[in-house]
């Protein structure tokens, strides 16, 4: 499963995530030199816990120094925090730096938080396992600098999943993330899913939380099973409240979802050539997608466009396509195996190959896709890491 994470900024805070139905409580505001620690914020929040939850501890000063930090994590651990999580700055954490808290690690989880707005060195992923951290998390720094989104997309953040689970770390994914985000984001099939500013629903701004953004948020991340993935996420937004009609055959209503003018660099081609450069390739798709019986109110009752544009990009990222038709087919592959979608349009054009705009459009339904889908699960199996 996909774990909530709440951070909060004061202990009166916990309650109310904790009502709301977190998973593990964050505590955000812990930074500076040892005596201003907050160790007196940690002890009341694990009083107000009550061993309910566990809480997470986030230390993210870049000026300390190895040994304080230590001291200060040394403290947090005779307190009983569950796990610290550890900010990781460009240019201050070395190779020889992670080994200053191979000590501290075999006393609590202690995770590594890289900061996708400060262009993160991810090649330190490798060396955590090895000096006993147990997870890694892309956040961002500094709200100001945008969403985890803005600076990663998710074919990016597929790939720091796939590292983290290569390296043996539990991955995790937070920064100024919002409802719209979770399902994209689930796709992925992170461990930990953080928030902070939506819980509060006054754009972000410093404040106590509020129970209904809580309740929103859990509302959207499937609590207990299996790690949802590309097949399975919309299915299981929709569990907690079906709005779908009895019958979905063909005669059962639709909405149409549909992308256009959507262009990517692509490696994709027959010619030699055309493994040596990416091209720039257009793509429009629309899924006729079984209508909800009830007013569309909130995320869960709605197929996000999103998961199209995801998939994808994921699916460009594997690697040079030799065929437009192939690319195409597993598109279409990919957007039917989300079970609200009986047909899909997938238009495949290449822009730049000097003789005018060319492509291949395709509809496919989910009848006629049970051949091609048996073809294409060899290779999307491995499209999304588990654990």
């Amino acid at each position: 499963m996909t774990d909530f994470l709440a951070s909060i900024i004061s202990p009166g805070d916990t309650e109310i995530a904790l009502t709301g139905g977190a998973d593990i409580i964050d505590l955000t505001s812990v930074s500076g030199p040892p005596n201003g620690l907050g160790l007196e914020s940690i002890h009341a929040t694990l009083a107000a816990i009550g061993g309910r939850r566990p809480l997470s501890v986030l230390v993210n000063d870049r000026l300390m120094q190895p040994d304080l930090i230590e001291a200060a994590m040394r403290g947090m651990v005779a307190m009983g925090v569950n796990t610290i999580r550890l900010g990781i700055h460009s240019g201050s954490s070395t190779p020889a730096w992670f080994e200053e808290f191979v000590g501290i690690a075999s006393q609590v989880k202690l995770t590594a938080v890289f900061f996708a707005d400060e262009s993160p060195d991810l090649s330190l992923v490798s060396l955590l396992k090895s000096n006993g951290f147990t997870g890694a998390m892309l956040d961002v720094q500094d709200p100001a600098n945008g969403c985890l989104l803005d600076h990663f997309d998710v074919s990016r953040l597929f790939s720091f999943v796939g590292e983290c689970r290569d390296a043996g770390l539990q991955p995790g994914l937070a920064g100024s993330l919002e409802p719209p985000d979770v399902p994209r984001l689930l796709v992925l099939a992170p461990d930990v899913l953080g928030f902070s500013g939506a819980l509060r629903c006054n754009n972000g701004h410093p404040g106590g939380l509020d129970l209904g953004c809580v309740q929103a948020v859990r509302a959207l991340i499937p609590a207990g099973g299996p790690k949802p993935n590309w097949r399975d996420v919309d299915y299981r937004l929709l569990e907690a409240r079906p709005h779908l009609p009895n019958a979905a055959g063909e005669d059962a209503p639709v909405d149409l979802v549909f992308v256009e003018d959507l262009v990517l660099p692509v490696f994709i081609g027959a010619y030699a050539r055309e493994r040596e450069t990416p091209q720039s390739v257009r793509f429009a798709v629309t899924a006729s997608v079984l209508r909800n019986v009830r007013a569309v109110d909130d995320m869960r009752a709605v197929f996000s466009y999103d998961l199209i544009t995801d998939g994808i990009k994921m699916l460009i990222g594997l690697g040079h396509v030799a065929m437009v038709e192939t690319l195409a087919e597993r598109i279409a592959a990919m957007v039917l195996g989300h079970p609200r979608v009986t047909k899909v349009v997938v238009r495949v054009q290449k822009l730049t190959t000097g003789s005018g705009t060319v492509g291949v459009e395709i509809e496919r339904s989910r009848v006629m896709a049970r051949a091609a889908e048996r073809s294409i699960m060899p290779l999307l199996s491995g499209l999304i890491p588990t654990a």
